[in-house]
């Protein structure tokens, strides 16, 4: 089987971002698409459940790099995804987010002299220490088709010389997935399951190799969450990055109102994180879907590539010290809930306009 568009997704986030894409490339005039999954996240949890839940279509080509370093996992999408794309010979390669997949999928495109384009262009943190930094810029210089998700977007990559006719701002096709799943979500038993009622819990997520890995920043981090515990469950479900550090911090064991879970599906974390009091995150998405959600969000970074999101109120930044985090978490708590005011085509109709640009770039 050949298609003029090969798709490449690997990590839990991608897939989110990519249904909406996949929905819009089956349509008429329909485009035909290759699906590969590159295995980066790869277990039930990550992975699996997600294809089931969002109703993405069975992968026609699985790569299985699974786990490793950046290098390593980089490396084997390279070579993995080279043999692909030899094979079938698109025309463009999709690639979508910020992770190693996307940069691996971008590189391997351009070598080879295929068009790409990218589902999330132009975000930056202006922190290069931030592998999914390099990941953006690195995919963005690379790319014929860049499709933003925020003006900022669109702005940065005016900066970085990037021709106008090449950026195209559609909208966030993560609030595509969330607008399309959220009666569903509606439906979770997961606040039963917990005994949970709504607002009156925090969740929490982290797995940025900055802020898990050494145990000892965690810990620091998770001083004022332990504190936060005492007046309110917090639910965290555990990345498996993150569960290798924990480890080496029992303390986090007793603190009495933190929950430890494993990763949740997504209909399942949609309907917890949409009735709880405050959401405390490393993660981009859940930056954005906080936003339209209008739950108070306190990002555990020094900066964030979105901010879109701090502008509509909903996110502020609490940074990784604990004085900042304290700080950040009883600001939010005195906001209350905030009135959702999406940004500018965060309109549940992004990948149906990335759909259309395909096409007439393929048409052309």
């Amino acid at each position: 089987m050949t298609a003029p568009v090969l798709v490449v997704a690997g990590a839990r986030p991608n897939f989110m971002k990519v249904a909406p894409v996949l929905a819009a490339l089956r349509e008429e005039p329909r485009v035909p698409y290759l699906l590969v999954h590159t295995g980066q996240h790869y277990d039930e949890r990550m992975s699996a459940l997600f294809f089931e839940e969002l109703a993405l279509p069975k992968p026609d080509v699985e790569l299985n790099v699974g786990s490793g370093t950046q290098a390593t996992q980089t490396a084997a999408v390279l070579e993995r995804l080279e043999a692909v794309l030899l094979e079938h010979r698109p025309r463009m390669v999709l690639v979508v987010g910020d992770v190693n997949s996307t940069l691996a999928g971008a590189l391997a495109a351009v070598k080879l002299g295929i068009a790409v384009a990218h589902v999330e262009a132009g975000l930056r943190s202006f922190d290069r220490t931030m592998p999914e930094e390099i990941n953006r810029v690195v995919t963005d210089a690379v790319s014929e088709l860049l499709f933003a998700t925020e003006e900022s977007a669109v702005e940065n990559l005016e900066r970085e010389g990037v021709a106008p006719e090449r950026v195209h701002l559609v909208g966030n096709t993560m609030i595509d997935t969330l607008q399309a799943h959220r009666e569903r979500a509606g439906a979770s038993r997961i606040l039963d399951r917990l005994g949970l009622e709504p607002a009156s819990y925090a969740v929490l997520t982290l797995h940025r190799p900055s802020n898990v890995d050494d145990p000892l920043t965690l810990s620091r981090m998770l001083g004022p969450i332990r504190e936060l515990s005492a007046r309110m469950p917090v639910i965290f479900p555990v990345h498996p990055r993150t569960r290798e550090s924990l480890r080496g911090i029992p303390e986090a064991a007793g603190a009495r109102g933190l929950r430890f879970l494993d990763p949740l599906g997504y209909l399942d974390f949609l309907r917890l994180m949409s009735e709880s009091r405050l959401v405390l995150t490393d993660s981009g998405g859940i930056q954005e879907e906080t936003t339209v959600l209008g739950v108070p969000c306190v990002t555990l970074r020094d900066n964030t590539e979105r901010p879109v999101t701090i502008r509509n109120g909903t996110n502020r930044l609490g940074g990784t010290e604990p004085e900042g985090i304290r700080k950040a978490i009883d600001e939010a708590l005195a906001s209350g809930s905030v009135v959702p005011t999406p940004p500018p085509l965060w309109d549940g109709r992004a990948g149906m306009r990335i759909g259309h640009v395909l096409r007439g770039w393929l048409d052309a």
